[in-house]
């Protein structure tokens, strides 16, 4: 018996979640049992009654607002123990159509892939300003380069996964979920896809972009330490390379001019070169200890999502 759930984080969200579970599926092909579940992020208004009242199977309570990739991770870990085959996330303002589900969800039932993304039609989205078009494609271009993946739409947070790929999931980052999963996803080598899905009407600002700067912000160094945690190697040999280059620059300049007059000594120079050449290097051993980390970690990974498996059958057992 094939088990979906669809998870929903909620943080105050009475004034849409009726429209969005109205839209959700109870029967889908291919699926014997459909099952609605919302993560209550610390909500202070009604919206754990709505969900109540529009038939919701389970709820997940946080005392206070814990953001959304906590809420996200609760909702997966929630979704596992309740026996779930298939995980479908989707947003509470009713952005993405919910009759893309069975859409979303194939790739997974014929066995090609372990997670897919929707991917929105981002020039075609009236409330979308330029600059946040730019930043979406710029986001996605940047999570292609670090995953090794062909993901157009890496914010999209409309996406299922199969059982396996929710097990090895891991969210260190506090702000959002999307970026990072698909990046692991890509490191660990799952078979990851997108398809091209619809979106519904404007009914609120995002909560995750309160302006402009404060999105390229966070998004920058969301994106910084992503880099940082899965791509260690590259990310301090690249930016140790800045500091060596410029250093092996002075040091050339410096020859040059030693050459055509060697009554100058040119010391500055000569010890700022030095200094910038020492701060290259140790920045590739940073790199290279991370390196070594790295592999420490997808060994823990691996003890980790031995036991999760683990855990989560027992729950499968009549």
């Amino acid at each position: 018996m094939t088990k979906l759930i669809i998870q929903i984080p909620c943080y105050n969200e009475e004034a849409t979640l009726g429209v969005t579970l109205s839209a959700l599926p109870r029967e889908i092909p291919g699926i014997d049992v459909v099952e609605w579940l919302i993560v209550n992020d610390g909500s202070i208004d009604q919206t754990v009654d709505v969900a109540k009242a529009c038939g919701v199977d389970h709820v997940v309570n946080f005392d206070y607002n814990r953001g959304l990739a906590k809420a996200f991770m609760a909702g997966i870990d929630a979704s596992l123990k309740a026996g779930a085959d298939i995980i479908v996330n989707t947003d509470a303002d009713n952005q993405y159509c919910a009759d893309d589900i069975p859409k979303l969800i194939r790739p997974i039932l014929r066995h090609d892939a372990d997670m897919v993304i929707g991917s929105r039609p981002i020039e075609e989205i009236q409330h979308f300003s330029p600059t946040k078009k730019f930043l979406q494609r710029l986001g996605s271009w940047v999570v292609r380069l670090a995953s090794n993946t062909q993901i157009p739409d890496a914010p999209s947070g409309f996406r299922a996964y199969s059982r396996e790929a929710a097990i090895s999931l891991n969210v260190f980052n506090e702000y959002t979920y999307t970026l990072e999963t698909i990046i692991q996803a890509g490191q660990e080598g799952m078979a990851i896809t997108s398809v091209p899905i619809r979106t519904n009407g404007y009914l609120r600002p995002s909560r995750l972009v309160k302006s402009i700067p404060a999105y390229i912000k966070r998004s920058i160094l969301t994106i910084v330490r992503i880099f940082m945690t899965y791509r260690p190697l590259r990310f301090f040999v690249l930016l140790g390379s800045v500091p060596l280059g410029a250093g092996g620059l002075l040091c050339l300049r410096w020859l040059i001019l030693f050459m055509a007059d060697p009554t100058r000594s040119r010391t500055p120079s000569l010890i700022l070169a030095t200094i910038l050449i020492v701060i290259g290097f140790q920045l590739w051993m940073f790199g290279a200890i991370a390196d070594v980390m790295a592999a420490n970690r997808k060994m823990l990974e691996d003890v980790q999502q031995r036991l999760r498996r683990a855990e989560y059958e027992k729950y499968r057992r009549p």
